[in-house]
C-alpha cells in the first residue's frame, strides 16, 4: 500500500493546488508511482476522466502532473454551485443530487465511505498519493461532519502539512492562528508548514519563520517564492484568468458569468502572443473593439441568462454582432444563444422557460441525463481536428444546426447562423487543439503562434518542479508521509 500526505491550507487560494501539482511531477522524477487525491472539491471547473465521470479540473491537472490519466476516485466528491445556497453534488464522478448548503451538511457524513473507499483504491496502485485539502481546517465550526480537512486526515491516518500565503499578508497569524483554534488532536497531525508565494527577499523573513516554528513547535519546510508561471497553467478559479491578460494586438472578451463552469476553455487563447484576452466583468460593459466575444459553459444557464441580461450584456451582444463581430458560445453559452431555454423538471432551478438571446435560430430543453465523454471531432469551418470532451445536460436543435460547429462520429453538433458570425458548440476545450486553434483564430484575422499548448503546459509543470525543488526540503517532506 502506498505512503500518503496531505496538503491543507490556512485558507482558500493560498496555493495548495499548485503545490501538490508541483511535488507530484517532482516525486514523479524521482522514479515514484504518484496519484493525486482530493477528498471534497467545489468548483464549476471540471473535468471529464477516463472512466466516464467528472472531478475537478485542479484534480485533472496534477493527474497530468503525475503523468496518470485522470479517474474519478482522484476527486469522489464534486459539489457544483448552482445557486448561492445550493449545489450540484457529484459522488465517484455521478451526479447523485441537488442540495440546499444545509441539506448537503447532512448528508455529507455518509460521504465519508466513498471518499475512504477512493482513497483506498488510489493506494493500491501508486507508491505515493499526495492529497489536497479544501478550504482550511481553522473552519472549526464545520468540523463534525468534516470530510475534506482533519475529518478525513484522521480517519484515513495521513500526516498534513500546513500551507500559509505571505502575499495576502498576516501569514504568521494564518498559522499561528491555525494551531490556536484546532483541537489538539487534529494539531498533532499537522507535523510542518510552508510559507508560500513569498516575493522578494526571502530572508527578511527569517525571524518570522523561526516565530512560528516557536509558536506551533511544527517544523518549517521553506519558503516558497511567487511562482511567476502559474498563469501559464490552467487556472481553478475564474478570477485567475483576468489576472493571466496579456496585452495582444486582437481583442477577444469572454463574459464572467456567475455560475461560469469550465473556464479553461480559454486557457489557450490566454497564452497567445497576438490575443488580448479580457474578461469582462460584472457592470463592464463589452468592448466595442473585440473581434470575438466567448459567452462561455455556465452550471446555470437560465439563472445566468438573467445576470447577463442585468448586465446589459444582452444589448452589447447585439451591438457587437451587429458590427460584423463574432460571438462563440460553448455549452451553457451555446444555450443561452438560441431563441428559449426550457426547464419542465426544474433542473437546474425552478421550473419554466427562459427567452435566449436569439442570435441562434435553435432552442434548447433540459433533459435529466447527463452526457459526460471525450470525443474527437472534425471542425466543419476548417476541417481541423478537435480532441475536446461533452459535460452537459439538456438537448438543442433548430435550423441553425443545419450548419454545425462540427462533425462528430459521422453527427453534425452545434450550429451556425447563417452570416457565419455567431458559432454555438457543447464541445470543451477545443482551443487546446493547436492546429484548429490557428486555424479558428485566423478566419478572424488573428495569426496565431506556431506553438503546442500541451507542450507549454508540460513545460510549466516541470519549471514548478524546479521550483519547488530548490526552495522547499522536498526530502523532507516525502519522509513525513506515511
Amino acid at each position: 500500500m502506498a505512503r500518503a500526505l496531505m496538503i491543507q491550507g490556512a485558507g482558500s487560494n493560498v496555493g495548495k493546488s499548485l503545490i501538490v501539482a508541483g511535488l507530484l511531477r517532482s516525486t514523479r522524477r524521482r522514479g515514484l508511482r504518484v496519484v493525486p487525491f482530493k477528498p471534497q472539491n467545489m468548483s464549476n471547473n471540471a473535468a471529464v476522466t477516463v472512466d466516464g465521470g467528472e472531478i475537478g479540473r485542479a484534480q485533472a491537472l496534477q493527474a497530468q502532473a503525475a503523468g496518470v490519466e485522470p479517474h474519478t476516485d482522484m476527486n469522489p466528491v464534486l459539489l457544483k454551485p448552482e445557486t448561492d445556497i445550493g449545489a450540484q453534488v457529484i459522488v465517484q464522478g455521478k451526479r447523485v443530487a441537488t442540495l440546499r448548503a444545509r441539506d448537503y451538511a447532512a448528508m455529507k457524513p455518509s460521504l465519508m465511505a466513498p471518499v475512504l473507499e477512493s482513497f483506498s483504491r488510489l493506494k493500491e496502485s501508486a507508491d505515493l498519493v499526495l492529497v489536497e485539502g479544501a478550504g482550511s481546517p481553522a473552519e472549526v465550526n464545520l468540523r463534525a461532519a468534516d470530510i475534506a480537512n482533519m475529518g478525513f486526515a484522521r480517519k484515513a491516518d495521513v500526516p498534513v502539512v500546513l500551507v500559509g500565503d505571505i502575499d495576502r499578508g498576516g501569514v504568521i497569524a494564518q498559522i499561528v492562528g491555525t494551531k490556536s483554534v484546532l483541537d489538539p488532536r487534529d494539531a498533532g497531525v499537522i507535523g510542518g508548514f510552508i510559507v508560500n508565494k513569498f516575493r522578494g527577499d526571502a530572508s527578511l523573513f527569517d525571524d518570522g519563520y523561526r516565530l512560528i516554528e516557536q509558536r506551533t513547535g511544527w517544523r518549517g519546510f521553506g519558503v516558497l517564492p511567487y511562482f511567476a508561471r502559474a498563469t501559464e497553467l490552467p487556472a481553478e478559479d475564474a478570477l485567475g484568468m483576468g489576472e493571466a491578460r496579456r496585452i495582444g494586438k486582437c481583442k477577444i472578451a469572454f463574459l464572467a458569468l456567475s455560475r461560469i463552469a469550465n473556464f479553461d476553455d480559454l486557457d489557450p487563447l490566454k497564452l497567445e502572443g497576438e490575443v488580448d484576452l479580457v474578461m469582462v466583468r460584472p457592470g463592464e460593459a463589452i468592448p466595442g473593439d473585440c473581434v470575438l466575444v466567448i459567452i462561455p459553459g455556465s452550471k446555470s444557464t437560465r439563472g445566468d441568462l438573467a445576470f447577463l441580461r442585468a448586465q446589459g450584456w444582452d444589448i452589447d451582444l447585439v451591438a457587437h454582432h451587429r458590427r460584423g463581430g463574432h460571438v462563440l458560445g460553448l455549452c451553457g453559452g451555446y444555450q443561452m444563444l438560441g431563441k428559449s431555454v426550457a426547464d419542465p423538471e426544474g433542473i437546474e432551478g425552478p421550473p419554466g422557460e427562459t427567452p435566449g438571446l436569439g442570435l441562434l435560430d435553435v432552442s434548447t430543453v433540459m433533459t435529466p441525463q447527463k452526457t459526460l465523454t471525450r470525443v474527437s471531432a472534425c471542425h466543419a469551418g476548417t476541417a481541423q481536428a478537435i480532441d475536446a470532451y461533452e459535460i452537459h445536460i439538456g438537448r438543442t436543435e433548430g435550423p441553425d444546426r443545419a450548419r454545425p460547429f462540427a462533425i462528430l462520429g459521422g453527427e453534425t453538433e452545434g450550429a451556425v447562423s447563417a452570416d457565419g458570425h455567431v458559432h454555438g458548440s457543447y464541445l470543451h476545450g477545443v482551443f487546446a487543439s493547436d492546429a484548429f486553434r490557428k486555424a479558428f483564430l485566423a478566419q478572424l484575422g488573428i495569426p496565431a503562434a506556431d506553438q503546442t499548448y500541451c507542450a507549454k503546459v508540460e513545460s510549466a509543470l516541470d519549471a514548478l518542479a524546479d521550483h519547488i525543488d530548490a526552495h522547499l526540503d522536498v526530502e523532507a517532506i516525502l519522509a513525513f508521509a506515511r
